[in-house]
């Protein structure tokens, strides 16, 4: 319920489910533990902050125990129930993982390779690789994935928070990461 609650965005329901878990005699390190795992599942890129908030909570309740402990849990309780919502990186990695186990792994392409041991330029590897800080807007044009895996999508994000900013500069990164125009940008009203 309490977990829950956070998701749904109900601070009074994520608050009244706190004082009944640290009123039970809840381990404080084991609430701020789900804290910081709905941050990072439920709030994710929509407010990357919601990590820092969760992670600060866990620390200050470590440093300073409870029952001032309670303070620091609530607003982290409240800034999480109140922030935008996406679960995309959570999806994207149960993606990534699904992909891997099922073998679609494929080769890291030969310009990715560790070209610093013994034998490893006769192998190829580095050759062609582009130095991300030498390019435009430091993002060179090359493939990063293995070839079986070009243009698969793992990170989708959601039009909530700020991953709506980071949905048009993830479109913007990929167009130069494949040499394709870049789409022309809307402009608001304010520029």
């Amino acid at each position: 319920a309490f977990i829950k609650s956070i998701r749904g965005s109900d601070a009074d329901a994520a608050l009244h489910y706190l004082a009944r878990m640290i009123e039970a005699g809840e381990d404080p390190r084991f609430i701020a533990r789900r804290i910081m795992i709905s941050a990072a599942e439920d709030i994710g890129m929509a407010d990357p902050h919601a990590l820092t908030v969760a992670v600060s909570a866990a620390e200050g309740v470590q440093l300073i125990g409870m029952p001032e402990g309670r303070i620091l849990l609530a607003e982290a309780v409240v800034y999480l129930a109140t922030a935008p919502k996406s679960n995309a990186s959570y999806l994207g990695i149960d993606k990534a993982i699904a992909d891997v186990r099922a073998g679609r792994i494929g080769r890291v392409p030969v310009h990715l390779r560790d070209a610093h041991y013994p034998g490893a330029k006769r192998l190829g590897h580095g050759k062609g690789y582009k130095y991300a800080h030498d390019a435009p807007y430091g993002v060179a044009e090359q493939q990063y994935l293995p070839d079986e895996l070009r243009g698969t999508r793992y990170y989708t994000p959601t039009g909530n928070g700020y991953e709506r900013e980071l949905g048009v500069r993830l479109e913007r990164l990929r167009a130069l990461l494949t040499g394709t125009p870049l789409p022309k940008r809307e402009e608001s009203p304010g520029e």
